[in-house]
């Protein structure tokens, strides 16, 4: 059996879609097509059923991807490190969220550049969870940081991390609100506070709410902005409160820049995964990422 027929196969098998695997491939779509009618007539039986979007595998399609994928990629293994295992001038192309990404995940990464910029090359793009998930499954990038966890074959993801998130604002909201107040009033001494938030839809001020308090939030957004730097800056300001990861406020709650409006006994998390497409860690650029994020995030919490 043609070993180039059974690629295309797995890769269209763990993307779900024709159009997403040529991407992958760097073929096109009609050349993917005729190559799974290809093997479907060698081996006298459907592999696929063609859906509205996508296709979905048949049995046989499901049995068949799981005894071949794994030999396919220990084969990619084996012709990715070649004679040694060196990762020296591949590039690693990751994607995440801003904030996370800047402030965590490059800074370790740096390190496997080398003094003398001979060691691996990064690129990094910056979104939310669906839209770096999106770009790794298109092949754009090598490597993904999300605090949503995907389904499906395409894509194997590891946890990373947890984040705590703190309720914060300027000292002078707190004295204006006052710890007494919160304690005995619970959520409502808050709904005179304005809030900045990084979306209209309040995503982290609600989880916070939701997971501490047990309810909603009832003020709306006064300052809205994509970025929690900059929300922790307009905090700072005195712009209202925020709910931010701890390592971002950190600092400035050591220096007493923003106070902890309130410390549950259960704070909120949010875990952070690493997401590959499912066979890439056979690259030794990925893998040697990979492994190196897994490490450095033991000592960030």
């Amino acid at each position: 059996m043609d070993l180039a027929l059974l690629r295309t196969f797995v890769t269209v098998h763990r993307a779900g879609s024709f159009t997403r695997a040529a991407a992958l491939l760097g073929l096109s779509q009609p050349a993917v097509t005729s190559q799974i009618r290809t093997l479907e007539r060698q081996l006298g039986r459907p592999l696929f059923l063609r859906q509205a979007r996508g296709v979905t595998p048949t049995s046989i399609g499901d049995e068949l991807a799981h005894k071949a994928a794994p030999h396919l990629d220990a084969l990619m293994e084996i012709t990715e490190v070649g004679l040694d295992d060196e990762s020296t001038g591949r590039t690693l192309h990751l994607a995440g969220p801003p904030e996370f990404t800047a402030e965590r995940a490059l800074p370790a990464l740096t390190e496997l550049a080398g003094s003398d910029g001979q060691g691996l090359a990064l690129r990094a793009s910056f979104g939310n969870a669906e839209e770096v998930l999106e770009s790794l499954a298109a092949g754009h990038h090598d490597l993904a940081i999300s605090t949503a966890r995907p389904r499906g074959a395409l894509f194997t993801a590891t946890p990373l991390c947890d984040e705590e998130h703190v309720l914060v604002a300027a000292p002078s909201w707190d004295e204006r609100i006052g710890a007494g107040k919160l304690r005995r009033k619970g959520a409502s001494a808050l709904e005179d506070v304005p809030v900045v938030e990084v979306h209209e839809s309040l995503p982290l001020v609600s989880r916070y709410w939701a997971s501490v308090f047990g309810s909603s939030p009832a003020a709306s957004g006064t300052v809205i902005v994509p970025d929690l730097r900059a929300v922790l800056a307009c905090a700072v300001a005195g712009a209202g409160l925020a709910v931010l990861p701890r390592y971002l406020c950190a600092a400035a709650l050591k220096r007493g820049d923003v106070v902890a409006l309130h410390e549950p006994a259960v704070p909120p998390l949010r875990t952070y995964v690493l997401v590959v497409r499912t066979g890439t860690l056979a690259m030794p650029h990925v893998a040697q990422a990979h492994e190196w994020l897994l490490g450095a995030a033991a000592a960030w919490y």
